[in-house]
């Protein structure tokens, strides 16, 4: 089948789809031609409206053609791949996983080596104060692109650290590196660049398994497991938290990895439309508020509760249960934390939710007050996570669009996910 079959199998005519995606419809047709191929900015949309996932879409339409050297002008900004400064992270990331994974095959060290293990265990703490430091300015930041430049530098010295290392020092600085590795993952992430923060993940985990660090290992995990909650590959995300729980098991029970883990897998399992797995395993995450003492550290383990009633409305959303949806999503909404736009993030996401709730019941205003308000936030904040829900939400407005008011809103979440 090609893309004129799948449009016109789903109901949609190229000036349809186009407007959705915000191109001519001429452009639609020279992509049916194959003259062209769509961008890679607007392949995530144009998944999305065929009901494909990305490596579907890449084999229907074929891969994004290089520009010719005569063509005039710079290239479209790639959301799915790398600019400069991400080709550097990679290449940090590589290098340092490479250099962690010699040192832990090298022979034993001499009987010094006791000395040289407590001047490291000090060296790993530094690194790990620097880490958590990071965390901490990733979360305050509105533009989290501002904090990659910081992270790079933390990454060189990492390397520079890791240089000529026995053995015996090796597990500490892989777990100062799997911390790292997971907060490049989520810039990555937050940039809709799922490639790049899947290899973080990837290298977060292995990192972190070397360093027998259960908690940190299994978020890793999870964060990888995102990817494909995203995508939507439901299955292939249930596999993979399957894994994180089993090792979450083996980490430290009075923090709430896998409490965490089991939020993470109701999302999976309402993808997958079965409502009763996810009403488990929410209940499982509700466990967290019995948690006492410091349940997370603030960086890569984040998860202490108060996200619960946005997550439950959030798969209630998913399942189509939209009174239960509504009633949780206005809940997390009066919560301090978003009532006085502390997280932008997370207030922009369950403003999003609450107007596609207003989408399926065909009302306007609730759609426009919401969607409204969770647009200035996504510009405000450059957040891809809240530009993701957003996409999602354009999806919906199907009818709707025959409004002036809702058509123009569509057309600014358009213009939103294509720059």
């Amino acid at each position: 089948m090609g893309l004129a079959e799948r449009r016109r199998a789903l109901g949609y005519s190229q000036e349809e789809l186009a407007h959705a995606l915000g191109v001519d419809r001429r452009t639609v047709g020279r992509w049916e031609g194959r003259s062209t191929t769509p961008q890679p900015p607007l392949r995530p949309r144009l998944a999305e409206l065929l009901h494909l996932d990305l490596d579907e879409l890449d084999a229907l339409v074929g891969q994004p053609r290089a520009a010719h050297p005569e063509s005039a002008g710079p290239p479209p900004r790639d959301h799915h791949g790398s600019g400069d400064l991400d080709d550097m992270i990679r290449r940090q990331f590589l290098r340092a996983i490479t250099v962690t994974s010699a040192l832990v095959a090298l022979p034993p060290p001499d009987e010094g080596a006791a000395l040289a293990e407590g001047a490291l265990r000090g060296m790993s703490d530094d690194f790990l104060r620097m880490n958590g430091h990071l965390w901490q300015v990733y979360q305050l930041a509105r533009a989290k692109r501002s904090v990659y430049p910081v992270v790079r530098d933390q990454l060189t010295a990492l390397n520079e650290t890791l240089d000529g290392r026995p053995e015996v020092e090796a597990q500490a600085l892989c777990g100062a590196a799997g911390d790292l590795f997971q907060l490049a993952g989520e810039l990555a992430f937050d940039g809709n660049r799922y490639t790049d923060a899947a290899a973080s993940y990837t290298l977060a985990a292995s990192a972190s398994q070397e360093a027998k660090s259960y908690d940190l290992w299994a978020c890793a995990l999870v964060r990888h497991a995102y990817v494909d909650l995203y995508e939507r590959r439901y299955a292939d995300a249930v596999g993979t938290l399957s894994a994180a729980e089993k090792v979450a098991r083996r980490g430290d029970g009075s923090l709430s990895t896998r409490y965490w883990v089991a939020a993470v897998q109701a999302e999976a399992y309402a993808g997958l439309g079965d409502l009763s797995a996810c009403e488990r395993a929410l209940d499982e995450a509700e466990k967290v508020t019995g948690l006492s003492g410091a349940a997370h550290n603030g960086g890569w383990l984040r998860f202490d509760g108060s996200r619960l009633a946005e997550e439950r409305g959030a798969r209630y959303l998913q399942l189509g249960r939209l009174d239960l949806a509504e009633k949780a999503l206005s809940s997390a909404l009066s919560q301090d934390i978003l009532a006085s736009g502390q997280s932008f993030r997370r207030r922009g996401a369950v403003l999003t939710d609450l107007a596609a709730i207003g989408a399926r019941r065909q009302d306007p205003d609730q759609v426009l007050a919401y969607g409204g308000e969770a647009l200035r936030l996504a510009h405000t904040t450059s957040s891809g996570h809240v530009a993701h829900k957003l996409q999602g939400l354009r999806t919906d407005l199907g009818p709707l669009s025959r409004d002036a008011r809702v058509a123009e809103l569509g057309a600014e979440i358009d213009a939103l996910c294509t720059t």
